[in-house]
């Protein structure tokens, strides 16, 4: 079974997917965390976000997830890089990588490859769209920005990150992630649909799951 839960940045969809998962006891996989992986070694080897990345590169790139004990552990080339892939310098860069088809056909094929044999929930932007169109459940969560602004301030727990920053980062993410060609964030046609703005974590969660165990 494949639960795909897309949205906007920063309306907790990762949360609520890790907290579907072990409802269910399925495994979990962040699509983000992928790209921000990506990110992250691209930046540190100086490779511009405007320059197309050769599979020379990409095949140097291992990305594991390891969900454990309601934990996700991101490894880039076995190192752990779970902390470092949330930093501020990654968040304003990765929808730029992102929206290349040379990274996200690599991150489409990790994703693909783990539902071969496990039954998943996955959160982000095109699960239900492109990666698995033919998803057995899909929701699609958005919110306020202001209201995601605050959410990602704590995330980044680093008091020299204004608010403002932080809400303009996420306009210009949410524009380049609706804009781009391949792949654009849109709802699917057959998604749930939830405004987050004004819902706590378990209201979300239960109308989450109140929606699957409906079927």
């Amino acid at each position: 079974m494949i639960i795909a839960i897309d949205g906007e940045a920063s309306t907790g969809k990762s949360t609520q997917a890790k907290k579907i998962a072990k409802e269910l006891n399925f495994n979990y996989r962040d699509s983000g965390a992928y790209y921000r992986a990506l990110t992250l070694y691209l930046i540190q080897n100086n490779i511009n976000s405007k320059e197309e990345i050769p599979q020379t590169i990409l095949d140097k790139i291992l990305i594991e997830q390891v969900y454990k004990d309601n934990n996700l552990i991101i490894s880039l080339n076995n190192e752990d890089v779970s902390k470092k892939i949330r930093g501020y310098r990654v968040s304003i860069k990765v929808s730029s990588y992102a929206k290349k088809s040379e990274i996200r056909n690599f991150v489409y094929k990790q994703l693909r490859n783990s539902a071969k044999s496990n039954s998943l929930v996955i959160d982000g932007r095109d699960i239900g769209t492109v990666v698995f169109p033919d998803a057995d459940f899909k929701f699609f969560l958005f919110a306020d920005s202001k209201v995601r602004a605050e959410r990602r301030l704590k995330q980044i727990n680093d008091k020299s990150v204004k608010l403002e920053s932080i809400e303009k980062e996420i306009k210009n993410r949410d524009n380049t992630d609706s804009t781009r060609k391949i792949a654009p964030l849109k709802k699917a046609d057959d998604a749930y649909e939830i405004d987050v703005t004004s819902l706590n974590i378990n209201q979300v969660f239960n109308k989450i799951l109140q929606k699957i165990n409906s079927r």
